[in-house]
């Protein structure tokens, strides 16, 4: 089938990060470039501290530009986001862009109730009442096999256990349809059964309802599981890209071949201990 532009949901093209400092200004990501295509998986990998968060972080446009210089294009079906103003990236963020942080407990406010941070983030998205809010929460939840949403609702986050959390969060990252979620390094903080959970309904979602997902890991077995393509990075730079079977067995870079070599498989279609 030959791709047509509107199967790209998202390019970046010559991406740069550079940290002002007192000492001058310092490269952190230099010369990114990124297709994400409907309804498919990228990931992006690599060793902690190569660039991976700051990438997706300059996507999403929440990096300090007092601290921070971001250069190249980043298009969302076609519009640029690199420098919109923040009044219009708060639209996009959360409704065309949905994103998934490594630590659950951190995405969310510890004084106010689940239902009541999932509510407001559909709210403000959204022209419906707080009744159509909550019914559309309750129905999200369902979906991530959350039990009970309606008395979940009602709980504070230190209340949830992490793999709950996490599914919460997946829940409201998916509620509103987004065009991509970012998913940054999803299941570090998850036992090997609820990283299974997550990663299954992260791609329910994703063929549901043709949601992109760039998949943000150091893991390369969870990359072999879900992605359809694979960007492999090194010291700030892409090193290599290509279909994840290709990539798995025929790895081209020097760097590719180590992280393979130290990689650990997780295996989604061995049965899950259903533990709520």
């Amino acid at each position: 089938m030959l791709e047509t532009e509107e199967s790209t949901v998202l390019q970046v093209r010559d991406l740069h990060v550079q940290i002002k400092n007192k000492n001058g200004i310092t490269p952190l990501v230099q010369g990114i470039n990124l297709e994400l295509k409907r309804g498919k998986i990228l990931g992006l990998v690599g060793e902690s501290g190569c660039g991976k968060t700051l990438t997706s972080m300059s996507i999403l446009q929440l990096l300090n530009l007092k601290t921070t210089m971001i250069e190249g294009s980043i298009a969302l079906k076609g519009r640029e986001l690199n420098g919109l103003a923040e009044k219009e990236m708060r639209k996009i963020r959360g409704k065309d862009i949905a994103f998934i942080m490594q630590n659950p407990m951190n995405a969310f406010t510890p004084v106010f109730t689940i239902g009541h941070q999932f509510i407001e983030t559909i709210r403000s998205h959204t022209q419906w009442n707080k009744k159509q809010a909550t019914e559309l929460a309750i129905e999200a939840m369902h979906h991530v096999n959350l039990p009970n949403p309606a008395k979940l609702l009602k709980y504070y986050p230190f209340q949830l256990s992490g793999g709950m959390l996490q599914r919460v969060m997946i829940a409201i990252a998916a509620s509103l349809h987004p065009a991509i979620i970012i998913a940054d390094e999803p299941t570090t903080a998850l036992d090997v059964n609820n990283q299974k959970k997550v990663l299954r309904h992260l791609d329910k979602i994703r063929s549901e309802y043709g949601s992109s997902i760039l998949l943000i890991s150091h893991d390369l077995g969870v990359i072999a599981e879900m992605a359809d393509e694979v960007a492999v990075m090194q010291h700030g730079r892409i090193v290599e890209k290509a279909d994840v079977f290709q990539l798995f067995d025929h790895p081209q870079h020097d760097y590719t071949k180590k992280l393979l070599n130290a990689r650990s498989m997780l295996h989604l279609d061995e049965p899950i201990i259903d533990l709520v």
